[in-house]
């Protein structure tokens, strides 16, 4: 018994790693700023145009000013509406045709952020940034037909980025930042018909870095690149159910995949400003992870989510409509990591999604900056064939999903 509800805590693990209101591929939260949204965060890298550049690149914190802070935060709402072709209980209950409703895992979030950067000299600047890059949540109804492989995620991550920014030169500027960053995961599943569910709660903490170099190629052209290192994690928590014999302390390493970006920032008028991003996430960084229950001291279950490295480009526009008001617009393409209908997880129903974005700056005067973005994701129909057959059954069908960002953000000099 045992080792049953261990497997089927374990997928819950790995779900809640790559579950939730994220908007970016896989349990990836672009959502670092309010300023960005209105471009699809298209040129983030390069724009540098408020202190949230510590998260894209520290390097830009050289085109402030002599002391700047930005705060703000982004609600995501996502709906991952299931539609069932064929799910079936778990063989060990019974089996057959899954019984229960179709289901809606999509849920209300918001992302937090706040920067502070300030010079220390007139080619010297330092930072913090605090935020959250990867988390989420997804919440389906306790008689759904899914339930034997979730039926609640809530992962959240937190993330402080001490920074430093030096300008080498006119033309180039350099920057470097540690992340100590904090993962916090619970996770929930019915565990067996009459004895209810099993709760995994596990979190740690951990180290990482991100550098970054911005190129002033011209007075109207800016490139940037930085990258995001991998993060190790060993989650230590423990395991609550009725059940007898599946309760314990358990354990498992996981590496959160790198990133790196490339952005460009092209000044074509007084007015017209162009923004272009390529990103990169090594997602392949989680070919395997190894559960252990810590009482018995042996690995239960290997998981081999077969995740692939994903690619985003981002295109974008800023219009300045008068002294005040700049208009933002933006499009983006964004690929899954999820390789297959079989590896998807009820947790993790991702696909690839298309980016519409709109957005607004307002500047009542030189020293501040209300930013305000919105932006629609379209997913389209996303196929599932997950099974566990003893355990957790089959669950087969088709997710039709889709979200909605609202984002704000306040920037000052001081």
């Amino acid at each position: 018994m045992t080792t049953a509800i261990t497997r089927k805590v374990v997928p819950g693990l790995l779900a809640a790693l790559f579950s939730g209101h994220a908007a970016a591929a896989g349990f990836q939260l672009l959502e670092q700023n309010g300023s960005g949204i209105g471009n699809a965060y298209a040129g983030s890298a390069a724009v540098a145009d408020n202190a949230s550049t510590i998260f894209f690149n520290p390097a830009g914190m050289t085109r402030l000013q002599a002391r700047e802070a930005s705060f703000g935060g982004t609600v995501v709402q996502t709906r991952f509406d299931f539609r069932n072709a064929g799910s079936t209980n778990p063989s060990a209950f019974g089996g057959g045709a899954a019984t229960g409703n179709d289901g809606d895992g999509g849920t209300l979030g918001v992302v937090p952020s706040g920067y502070l950067a300030w010079s220390l000299s007139p080619d010297l600047y330092v930072g913090v940034g605090l935020g959250a890059p990867f988390g989420l949540k997804t919440e389906y109804d306790d008689n759904w037909k899914g339930r034997y492989h979730s039926q609640s995620f809530d992962i959240k991550t937190y993330n402080i980025n001490p920074s430093i920014a030096y300008r080498a030169s006119e033309r180039v500027s350099l920057g470097f930042g540690v992340n100590l960053q904090r993962f916090d995961a619970e996770y929930i599943r019915q565990a067996h018909p009459a004895l209810g569910k099993v709760v995994l709660s596990a979190d740690d903490t951990a180290w990482g870095w991100n550098a970054g170099a911005l190129f002033t190629l011209s007075p109207a052209t800016r490139v940037g690149v930085s990258y995001r290192s991998r993060i190790e994690y060993t989650l230590e928590g423990s395991l609550a159910t009725a059940v007898p014999g599946g309760s314990g302390p358990a354990r498992a390493k996981l590496e959160t995949p790198d990133m790196f970006f490339l952005s460009v920032a092209q000044t074509l008028s007084d007015r017209w400003e162009m923004l272009g991003d390529i990103s990169w996430t090594g997602w392949s960084s989680i070919k395997q992870i190894d559960i252990v229950r810590s009482d018995l001291g042996a690995t239960v279950q290997s998981l081999h989510p077969a995740f692939k490295n994903s690619w985003r480009v981002a295109f974008g526009a800023n219009y300045r409509y008068n002294e005040a008001m700049t208009l933002k617009f933006g499009v983006a393409r964004d690929q899954t990591p999820v390789p297959d209908a079989e590896h998807r997880l009820t947790s993790l129903p991702d696909n690839d999604r298309t980016w519409l974005s709109f957005g607004l700056q307002y500047k009542p005067n030189k020293m501040s900056a209300l930013d305000v973005g919105i932006a629609h994701l379209f997913v389209g129909d996303t196929s599932i064939n997950n099974a566990d057959g003893a355990t957790r059954g089959l669950v087969n069908g088709t997710y039709d999903s889709s979200a909605w960002l609202l984002g704000a953000q306040y920037s000052l000099s001081f």
